[in-house]
């Protein structure tokens, strides 16, 4: 069974960067496609950026579109999404997902992670 696990959340100031890690187990990591999804408080989960397997294409929505940066080390099976200029409304839980599907991960992906908590202060 596949399992994701976050990492790297925390608290950060604005204009801070933070890189939160997802290591995954129990499969092939290079057949799945990644993507990171966010939760703020009172909001419906949204989708924040991903990527298809190694050297594949990304998308990102237009919030995280020049700052945020998804990747991926197949060899470590280890997802990454890297924050740049982070601003209080970047705060949220983060999830990574992944699918086998490149429509799919962006959309409804089957596995997902546990969340892990960004805070950021002003």
């Amino acid at each position: 069974q596949v399992q994701l696990v976050e990492s790297g959340g925390g608290s950060a100031q604005a204009g801070d960067s933070l890189r939160l890690s997802c290591a995954f187990s129990g499969g092939t990591f290079s057949n799945y496609c990644i993507a990171w999804y966010r939760q703020a408080p009172g909001k419906e989960r949204e989708f924040v950026g991903a990527m298809a397997w190694s050297g594949g294409t990304r998308w990102y929505s237009d919030s995280a579109k020049g700052r945020f940066s998804v990747s991926r080390d197949d060899a470590k099976k280890t997802a990454y999404l890297e924050m740049n200029s982070l601003t209080p409304e970047d705060t949220a839980v983060y999830y990574c997902a992944v699918d086998k599907n490149y429509v799919k991960v962006r959309q409804d992906p089957e596995y997902w992670g546990q969340g892990t908590q960004v805070t950021v202060s002003s």
